[in-house]
């Protein structure tokens, strides 16, 4: 017997939002270490650290996010080395996100005054604390609604990884779609949640870069 789709259907289908919701913020607190990892070094002195991170996020940047997944997944188990559906897709999301907010944020430290670094470097200030008191705080703030955009296009690339066998937000659409025999209802709503969550940081980052444009 073929089930409608209704509200039951519809709190199954709600109810995976939660993995899509955890690998994201997992993939970005992670990728968002290694991201400053990688600014840091494209913005350092070293020519090799520089070339270093460019390559980095030549290779993440110019390879289809499927792939890496692909890769860290089944890749991995051909070699004998299984980091689990989870741990491949943490793997994959996070560097991902450290080459792209890696650039973000490396646009954002150049974007701030050299005027200030060559006062530091004036005053004596050495490298870390330069970093942390002067040059970040402004970065931060410049790179802020790049960052919660890149969040949102996170979000929705969790989506791949119902394609290596999680049960996430899209999975579960499929597949209630299976069950159901009513892919519009049911990929409409799986639609409307990714907008509900999407939508609150979209909007948030159109009104930071409004006030960011404001105080200038």
């Amino acid at each position: 017997m073929i089930r409608p789709f209704g509200f039951n259907e519809f709190l199954f289908v709600l109810s995976h939002a939660q993995w899509t919701i955890l690998l994201s913020l997992v993939s970005l607190v992670t990728g968002g270490v290694a991201g400053l990892a990688i600014a840091l070094a494209r913005t350092s002195k070293s020519g090799w650290l520089r070339w270093a991170a460019a390559t980095y996020i030549q290779i993440f940047q110019g390879t289809p996010l499927l792939v890496q997944l692909f890769f860290f997944y089944f890749g991995l188990q051909l070699a004998g080395l299984s980091l689990g559906i989870w741990g491949a897709l943490i793997v994959g999301f996070s560097l991902h996100a450290s080459a792209f907010l890696g650039e973000i944020w490396r646009g954002s430290i150049e974007a701030v005054p050299k005027g200030q670094t060559e006062a530091a470097n004036a005053l004596g200030i050495g490298y870390v604390s330069r970093m942390v008191d002067i040059v970040l705080p402004q970065a931060f703030r410049i790179a802020l609604p790049a960052t919660v955009g890149f969040l949102v296009n996170l979000i929705k690339g969790t989506a791949l990884a119902a394609l290596v066998g999680l049960t996430e937000l899209t999975r579960s659409g499929q597949l209630m779609a299976n069950i159901t025999f009513q892919p519009l209802q049911t990929y409409g709503a799986v639609a409307l949640i990714y907008f509900l969550i999407c939508f609150p940081l979209t909007f948030a980052s159109a009104r930071i870069e409004k006030r960011l444009q404001a105080g200038c």
